[in-house]
């Protein structure tokens, strides 16, 4: 059996997570982060899931993915569809997770060379 290492050519990685940060290639992110599966990680201006409004969504789909793994913290918390109403018109696929979960999937997702897309929200 062969062993190779898979890693992404050009990609993002998310190699770490935990409650209070997550580790996208060599960087630390202690606040929520937009994770393309290409190009630089975004800030998003998002502390409590109770704040999430449709200009967070906007700014997701400025990005232009295909797919958008929502990370909703600690627990999984499903954000009402009007606020992501712009995301669903524009034929892109949500899908919401607790962020561990979401980070793995994110990993698999990207690692296949899909357009996906980590919205990442890390309480403060």
């Amino acid at each position: 059996m062969k062993f190779q290492l898979d890693e992404p050519q050009g990609g993002n990685i998310i190699s770490r997570h935990d409650g209070q940060s997550v580790r996208v290639n060599a960087d630390e992110h202690r606040s929520s982060v937009l994770v393309p599966w290409r190009g630089e990680v975004q800030s998003w201006a998002l502390t409590r899931f109770e704040d999430l409004t449709e200009a967070h969504f906007e700014q997701i789909l400025s990005l232009k993915p295909e797919l958008v793994i929502f990370g909703s913290g600690s627990r999984i918390r499903f954000a009402n569809p009007k606020l992501y109403r712009s995301l669903i018109e524009a034929r892109i696929g949500i899908e919401t997770m607790d962020l561990a979960a979401a980070c793995r999937t994110y990993n698999v997702l990207s690692s296949e060379h899909r357009a996906v897309l980590a919205a990442l929200l890390i309480e403060a």
